[in-house]
């Protein structure tokens, strides 16, 4: 009996930032839209008719009158609506399919393997998450993960005539997307690489499909070697079991202005811990050590340079985020110098251990049962009412220093405070 042959589907949000800011503003359905990076800085995301006026990473003081002539709609962004939109995603595409790899924010991978219809599947997913939540997503199906991938690329790039539902399982539509794609479109191919790839004569993906496996791996390396031969139809590639718990997390952010005086700085640690502490309760990891560190800006000439951090060796493994802020708080003492703008703070969980993978010494403290209870319980209400409706009450809940986003949409999904009004006629 013949095996049946692996089938990737790769399900992408089409440009997601952009889209989820449409979802609540149906009048900007058909209006450019950029979204913005940390303080406003630079973009990170386009809509589709936004790119030909707009590149990736363009200062926003710069473009800003490019935008405003072409009557481009910025935002700031709004992770927090993001990151809860991302999950209603998912959630829909695992409920279809039998197994799911999230490979980033706005994608992931499906095993379809062993489906007959392909082609229906892909229409109702894209039917589904699109009725359900308002984003419009790309479905590319293929044998391989990197012909997925590719298949997803021309679902998007030809969606009038493809519906947004590309399936080259067929060994003819396989070859025709392969002759008629760029390789420096092909999932792993870098812009270095296309430049090498150029230079060889390999212009399409079909040009690397017919290069000479061992010759890639011995020129470049056992990445490309792979993609080649994914490309021609190989299964090298498996989906990825769930990522096991992080060792590390840290949590960074610039501040909204440069600040100079310790109190401040110590509320934005406090904030910062918050969020670390509600990640690693999210792994159900605890924390036996917190690095905490500070610095000034780094480029401007004119400003006299700092930086500097502390490590913290905590009193036995925890996740609780009191005790977690005190001591971060408390080692800022160590490391801050007066006479300096400070620019950034960074709080970072290091020695992660489960519970039950470290031996207790049967004389040294450990965290109280009472402790635990009150982080399951700020992680429900928080969970149920929105991050930050419960904090330690060195969080401040609308800080000076926080980052600037200015023209920041509200939250429409985590907040009851921001919930979508639809006027009634």
């Amino acid at each position: 009996m013949s095996e049946v042959p692996a089938v990737f589907g790769l399900i992408d949000c089409n440009s997601f930032y952009a889209s989820c800011e449409r979802v609540f503003r149906p009048d900007l359905a058909k209006v450019p839209i950029v979204v913005l990076s940390n303080n406003d800085g630079c973009v990170i995301a386009r809509s589709y008719d936004a790119k030909p006026f707009v590149k990736m990473g363009e200062p926003y003081f710069q473009v800003r009158h490019k935008l405003k002539q072409h009557g481009i709609v910025p935002f700031s962004s709004n992770y927090a609506l993001y990151g809860d939109m991302s999950e209603r995603v998912m959630s829909l595409i695992e409920s279809m399919v039998p197994a799911v790899e999230v490979y980033s924010i706005d994608e992931a991978f499906a095993d379809l393997t062993g489906i007959v219809d392909l082609d229906s599947l892909g229409r109702r997913i894209r039917s589904h998450v699109l009725r359900c939540t308002g984003i419009p997503v790309g479905v590319g199906i293929a044998h391989t993960k990197t012909l997925a991938k590719l298949a997803n690329h021309t679902a998007k790039r030809l969606q009038a005539q493809t519906g947004g539902v590309v399936n080259i399982c067929d060994a003819v539509k396989r070859d025709w997307v392969l002759r008629n794609t760029d390789v420096g479109e092909v999932w792993g191919v870098g812009r270095r690489m296309k430049m090498h790839l150029d230079a060889m004569g390999i212009k399409t993906a079909m040009d690397l499909v017919k290069a000479d496996p061992w010759t890639l791996r011995k020129k470049f390396s056992v990445v490309i070697e792979k993609t080649a031969r994914e490309l021609a139809g190989t299964a090298c590639l498996e989906l990825d079991e769930p990522d096991p718990p992080k060792q590390e997390i840290c949590c960074s952010r610039m501040f909204g202005r440069r600040l100079s005086e310790l109190p401040p700085i110590k509320e934005a640690v406090a904030t910062y811990m918050m969020r670390a502490s509600e990640k690693l309760r999210a792994q159900n990891s605890l924390c036996r050590k917190i690095r905490v560190s500070i610095r000034t800006g780094m480029f401007n000439p004119e400003e006299a340079r700092y930086a500097n951090g502390v490590v913290v060796d905590l009193p036995y493994p925890t996740d609780d985020v009191r005790l977690l802020t005190r001591l971060a708080v408390n080692a800022l003492d160590r490391v801050f110098r007066p006479g300096f703008k400070y620019s950034k703070a960074e709080v970072l969980l290091l020695n992660l251990c489960q519970p039950g993978e470290y031996t207790d010494d049967l004389f040294a403290a450990s965290q109280a049962t009472e402790a635990t209870r009150v982080m399951t319980v700020l992680d429900q209400i928080n969970g149920r009412w929105g991050r930050g409706t419960l904090r330690t009450a060195s969080v401040p809940s609308h800080p000076e220093w926080a980052m600037r986003r200015d023209i920041m949409s509200q939250s429409y999904t985590t907040r009851l405070d921001q919930l979508w009004k639809v006027p009634c006629n």
